[in-house]
């Protein structure tokens, strides 16, 4: 996925109903039905998946890492973010 690819829906505010593939093949970010769906090669160890979710996730936005906020779900595959 090319960065900022989902720009037009990085509006602030908006909560992402997300669902991590960790230890995935074929990392990246889909969305289906308002679902987004993200695999990421790390395993979900002392952090390392969902900050390697963060950081597909502002890739896919094209937005700093740092607006994104893990709301809930840090130890759960179904999370949820909010764009600050």
């Amino acid at each position: 996925m090319q960065n900022g690819e989902l720009a037009h829906l990085a509006v602030t505010g908006t909560k992402f109903a997300v669902r991590v593939t960790p230890r995935a093949r074929r990392p990246g970010v889909t969305v289906e039905g308002g679902v987004w769906h993200v695999g990421v090669t790390a395993p979900p160890e002392e952090g390392r998946a969902n900050a390697a979710v963060v950081k597909a996730l502002a890739h896919a936005l094209g937005v700093a890492k740092r607006r994104l906020v893990l709301v809930k779900g840090a130890a759960a595959r179904d999370k949820v973010f909010r764009l600050e």
